[in-house]
């Protein structure tokens, strides 16, 4: 790839030699081919994720109010405008009840 010497411009290809598209400068070399490839690869597989591996959000020890296990599936989610603190949200690992702390 050759640029215009004078506006700087990429050089292209006019009939046999290289000129400026720009300021109609014309190369006295000639015109070279540039050859180019691409290697396409396999596609990769994606992952399913079945039954328990569903719940990959971490774990924290909370009380459940249900049925007073320890252990819960903690997530956060921006509810109310973006200068308010998020709400976060607590599952039982148990008996899956939910609920949700504002503070």
């Amino acid at each position: 790839m050759e640029f215009c010497p004078k506006c700087g411009a990429v050089l292209v290809q006019k009939q046999k030699n290289l000129g400026c598209p720009r300021c109609g400068y014309y190369s006295k070399t000639k015109a070279k081919k540039i050859k180019t490839s691409e290697k396409i690869g396999d596609k990769k597989e994606v992952g399913v994720l079945k039954g328990k591996e569903l719940h990959t959000c971490p774990t924290i020890n909370v009380k459940c109010k249900e049925c007073g296990h320890d252990e819960a599936y903690f997530w956060t989610v921006q509810t109310r405008a973006s200068d308010e603190a998020e709400t976060k949200f607590f599952k039982c690992t148990k008996c899956g009840h939910t609920k949700r702390d504002y503070r």
